[in-house]
């Protein structure tokens, strides 16, 4: 029974809310910083975090990539995620979000970094251009999902920032989801619980990101409203050698099912993961497994279309 397979996973009954984690921030994707990747941890943290974040948002050296989140029925794209990288490097490199949205976090600028991605997601999508697949931006019926942080979702402006931003752009908020986690929930369930609400009023899928990571997880799933639940990473990486992993999928699986829920697996990063959560019914799969982030240089696809997999 679901209540007992819960019951013996103690990795669900955390007693105290999730700290951030580098995976928290990852993007779900950890490229080496050799030949231009994401930049290693070495030394960025005694960089001056607050004069350099308040210059590259005054400046616009936020720079988005996508994922794509594939269907595990058919391998088709249902949507990406679109995940914020720093282009301040010397020679042209990228600073991971995990080294830099820690320090937003704890400056106050977490909320200006929402909305600059909120703004910069919006206006892909209504980018209607149509161009080959060398300089591919068309994102005609293209779904994206972005993330908003505790501070966003509690403060009472980013859903009216996302009812003008859509309504100004015309786009079609059936193409926007927007990825809630617990750590945002939790600090004010009630307002977040609105923000979910207010969210699907306007047309907007709401995901529920990061799912079991802490004791708070089951409260926020049975109060807040949402499309996807996708179920933390840790729970996956290890997924074809662990036991009890596999008892937490299962039972995650079933639980969303038995609301009417879709579920997405995050981190799958192997070929044995991939059939293990097919197996078990899990609806969507994001990792590198079937999709790494990429920039704009490459077309993103509408739900239903299938990646071209010698680029995914």
């Amino acid at each position: 029974m679901l209540t007992s397979t819960i019951a013996a996973t103690p990795r669900l009954l955390l007693r105290t809310p999730p700290q951030p984690t580098h995976h928290r921030y990852a993007g779900l994707a950890a490229p080496s910083s050799a030949g231009g990747g994401l930049s290693s941890a070495a030394g960025l943290h005694r960089r001056p975090w607050l004069a350099r974040l308040r210059r590259a948002l005054a400046e616009d050296l936020f720079v988005l990539h996508y994922q794509p989140i594939v269907s595990l029925r058919d391998g088709s794209v249902s949507h990406y995620e679109a995940l914020v990288r720093l282009a301040d490097e010397p020679g042209g490199g990228l600073v991971a979000p995990g080294r830099f949205l820690p320090a937003a976090e704890r400056y106050g600028l977490i909320r200006e970094i929402d909305r600059m991605v909120l703004g910069k997601t919006i206006a892909l999508l209504a980018d209607r251009s149509s161009t080959d697949e060398h300089g591919a931006r068309g994102a005609h019926g293209v779904r994206i999902a972005i993330n908003c942080s505790s501070l966003s979702i509690t403060d009472g402006g980013m859903l009216a920032q996302v009812e003008r931003a859509l309504a100004l752009a015309r786009v079609d908020p059936a193409q926007l989801v927007i990825e809630v986690t617990e750590t945002a929930a939790i600090s004010d369930m009630a307002r977040a619980r609105a923000f979910c609400a207010g969210v699907q009023a306007l047309g907007c899928a709401v995901a529920l990101d990061d799912f079991g990571a802490g004791f708070g997880s089951f409260q926020y799933l049975k109060h807040l409203p949402f499309q996807y639940l996708k179920i933390d990473g840790d729970f996956i990486r290890g997924l074809p050698t662990s036991p009890q992993d596999q008892l937490v999928v299962k039972a995650l699986v079933e639980l969303a099912r038995g609301m009417g829920k879709q579920t997405i697996a995050e981190y799958v990063e192997d070929g044995e993961t991939l059939e293990l959560l097919r197996a078990y019914g899990v609806d969507y799969a994001q990792g590198f497994e079937v999709g790494r982030p990429h920039p704009l240089s490459r077309r993103l696809v509408a739900p239903g279309g299938v990646l071209d997999r010698t680029r995914a």
